[in-house]
């Protein structure tokens, strides 16, 4: 695969904490605005600049990409962010608790995402993939990275090795206790990676569909626009970070149950017990695959599903099994990307978030799930398939504002 230096933006090491941000997925507004409030530096003025706009405005409005234009150019012109002086690679590690991880953040082509050498697992939802696009296209950035992972190559541990070795050039623990490493890579070392990447066949977007959809579709209207197209322009690349699979860390992403389709809490557990082992006193996580774990009316049950040898890897997973066990058949919940009758609660948040919005009486029942293994997220991709929404949550999530990739 392709990858390339890049001579973008970035903060002050001084400033990097207040800049640095959430992705603007997982907060929403008012989160957002909290998270801003009394830090003008905040980059969620950026990927969420409905904040600094009255709370009635559409975040879809073009005065949103205005402002977030406006608030860009801001952190720029006050030498918040700064133009790296020479085409450079970096190294991003992040430390939650005992858990590591170190990509390298480097800028990949929108023809090999285009040409699948960049694999997906997720569908995309045209709001979402139309507001990252114009927000793009209005920056003429790319803002937040995508989070891309490859299988592990000992080429790249090697060099991954050297280049962390030195002193960073960034380094700061944030409100929330993750620590983010980052060492600026040049010269000859920065070239060693991008010959190592070419023996790297494919990577796998793990989080960030939208961001990489958005980037492919932004890079070809340019492409289309420019009589003089030479394939060498920025707008062909997009910003990611590149992590080997095996320094990755999945949590679960839980299910919340708005109604029980007119059933009881008796009559819903009589109907899982036809498909389903169902243990009474069950813990709030389940232990093995193929198991899950449900609160209702106050008590967790265990479910445990049969197994089918001959299942495909969609088959095989227990988001999969969950739709067509019980959403759809039990629940007529047919279409959980659209139906308002199931919410999902990122693994971050534990399950006493689930417990907890389930006794408000808001939401009937929830489901706590086993996370999904990047091998398993492999195998889907590999095999050209999809896998069912919200069935992934990395963490921990990486930072918008410390990279800026502009075209």
């Amino acid at each position: 695969m392709r990858i390339r230096t890049f001579q973008g933006l970035r903060p002050t090491p001084e400033h990097a904490d207040d800049v640095a941000s959430l992705p603007y997925d997982v907060v929403n507004r008012e989160e957002a605005a909290a998270l801003a409030a009394g830090n003008p530096l905040s980059f969620l003025r950026v990927v969420r600049a409905e904040i600094d706009l009255p709370e009635d405005t559409n975040p879809y409005a073009p005065e949103v990409y205005a402002k977030a234009k406006e608030n860009l150019l801001k952190l720029e012109h006050d030498c918040h962010l700064v133009r790296e002086t020479e085409p450079s690679l970096y190294f991003y590690r992040q430390q939650m608790g005992q858990h590591k991880q170190t990509g390298l953040v480097a800028v990949c082509h929108i023809g090999d995402y285009e040409n699948n050498i960049i694999k997906k697992h997720e569908k995309t939802r045209q709001a979402k993939e139309d507001d990252r696009t114009n927000l793009n296209r209005a920056l003429r950035a790319h803002p937040g990275p995508v989070f891309l992972t490859h299988k592990d190559s000992k080429e790249v541990q090697v060099l991954t090795d050297d280049a962390v070795a030195g002193t960073p050039l960034i380094d700061f623990t944030a409100v929330d206790g993750v620590r983010h490493t980052i060492w600026k890579v040049s010269g000859d070392l920065a070239q060693d990676l991008v010959g190592a990447f070419h023996h790297v066949p494919v990577a796998y977007v793990a989080d960030g569909h939208h961001r990489s959809a958005s980037a492919a579709r932004v890079g070809k209207e340019l492409r289309e626009a420019n009589p003089d197209h030479s394939g060498e322009e920025d707008y062909n690349w997009f910003l990611a970070v590149l992590f080997p699979a095996g320094e990755l860390n999945i949590l679960p992403y839980n299910r919340l149950i708005k109604d029980l389709n007119g059933m009881t809490a008796e009559g819903f557990l009589a109907k899982l017990r036809e498909v389903a082992e169902v243990a009474e006193d069950a813990p709030n996580s389940p232990l093995v695959p193929g198991s899950m774990s449900l609160y209702l009316e106050g008590k967790w049950f265990g479910l445990t599903f049969p197994q089918d040898p001959d299942a495909g890897p969609i088959e095989r997973l227990d988001a999969y099994v969950l739709q067509d066990k019980v959403l759809t058949p039990m629940l007529a919940i047919d279409d959980p990307r659209t139906s308002d009758r199931i919410d999902f609660v990122g693994g971050i948040r534990g399950t006493a978030e689930l417990e907890k919005r389930v006794n408000s009486g808001d939401w009937a029942a929830a489901v706590s799930m086993y996370p999904v293994t990047i091998q398993q997220l492999m195998d889907i991709a590999d095999a050209g398939e999809i896998m069912p929404p919200k069935s992934t949550w990395f963490e921990p999530k990486l930072r918008s504002g410390l990279f800026v990739h502009t075209f």
